[in-house]
């Protein structure tokens, strides 16, 4: 069986069981269920930082929806920042491994999937190798749904990707799969180590992307805007996964979903400072949005 073993464990998170279970419950919200009452979560947007950075926010999206929600199989649509291939690449066959232990793909959905795209996506196990993006959300997924199985898709930012995520929401539907969406991403990368500092270096500079900047892409999002989302990412440099918030948001409007909450919005900057007081030119965005269908959940 073919197994991806982690290649960020020990830097973006911890590689110890122990310890990753704890960081884990650190990271999830006290409050769990944060969604309006007749809200049924479908998916979600989460970032990929380290934990130390970005672990709150994506604990919130895993807490919001496992309020709600026990699926059999998670759908991870990946940002791209090592994968040069033109194509989506999903791991179809074998499991994932973390500092929890394995994670079973869902094969049979892998194969409907690339069955279903018309060569839009192919399997390609390499394409994850190198790759943060998806691995840094999978414990959050082991740890709400253990019996939950994977599925991982790597999403060139492009504008193919809304096409993707209806074609992976059509194959979900025809096999009647319990399913979650996840897509994961970063917004705006500022600072002068990102060559990005359009309203100069400092405070005022980061300010503006979190205000104005993520903003943009966040406003997209929660009016379900997904044909727009990989144009807006080009023309703004708001989003490291563009693909991702595309694919997934069309993965859950093809499964019903009429509506989007923001759950949380912070920077690294916003993080950090606070807690070791150093002076910083740079900051990353990190969202978390959670995409529902209506109905009424029971209490």
């Amino acid at each position: 069986m073919s197994v991806r073993t982690p290649v960020v464990a020990g830097r973006f998170y911890a590689d110890e069981e122990h310890v990753c279970r704890r960081d884990l419950r650190d990271c999830l919200p006290a409050q769990a269920d944060a969604l309006p009452k007749e809200a049924i979560p479908v998916g979600g947007i989460m970032p990929h930082a380290g934990w130390m950075c970005s672990g709150a926010v994506a604990g919130s999206v895993i807490a919001a929806i496992g309020a709600r929600r026990r699926p059999t199989t998670v759908v991870i649509f990946g940002a791209v920042h090592v994968y040069m291939g033109p194509d989506a690449a999903v791991y179809a066959r074998g499991a994932w491994g973390t500092p929890l232990g394995m994670i079973e793909i869902d094969e049979p959905l892998a194969a409907r999937i690339i069955e279903e795209s018309d060569g839009l996506i192919r399997d390609d196990r390499g394409a994850h190798s190198a790759e943060h993006s998806i691995e840094v959300e999978v414990p959050f997924v082991q740890h709400a749904w253990p019996e939950a199985r994977l599925v991982p898709i790597m999403v060139q930012p492009d504008e193919r990707a809304t096409t993707i995520g209806k074609t992976v929401g059509r194959a979900c539907r025809a096999v009647n799969a319990d399913v979650v969406f996840l897509g994961s991403t970063d917004l705006t990368h500022y600072g002068p180590s990102y060559g990005f500092t359009p309203e100069g270096i400092g405070r005022e500079g980061l300010e503006w992307a979190r205000r104005v900047n993520d903003r943009r892409m966040i406003d997209l999002m929660l009016a379900l805007r997904a044909d727009e989302i990989t144009h807006e990412a080009m023309q703004h440099h708001n989003a490291c996964g563009a693909g991702a918030i595309a694919a997934t948001m069309a993965a859950c409007r093809e499964l019903g979903a009429t509506r989007a909450d923001l759950l949380t919005h912070t920077t690294s900057f916003e993080v950090l400072f606070p807690r070791f007081h150093q002076p910083m030119d740079d900051a990353v965005g990190y969202a978390g949005v959670v995409f529902s269908k209506d109905g009424v959940t029971p209490d």
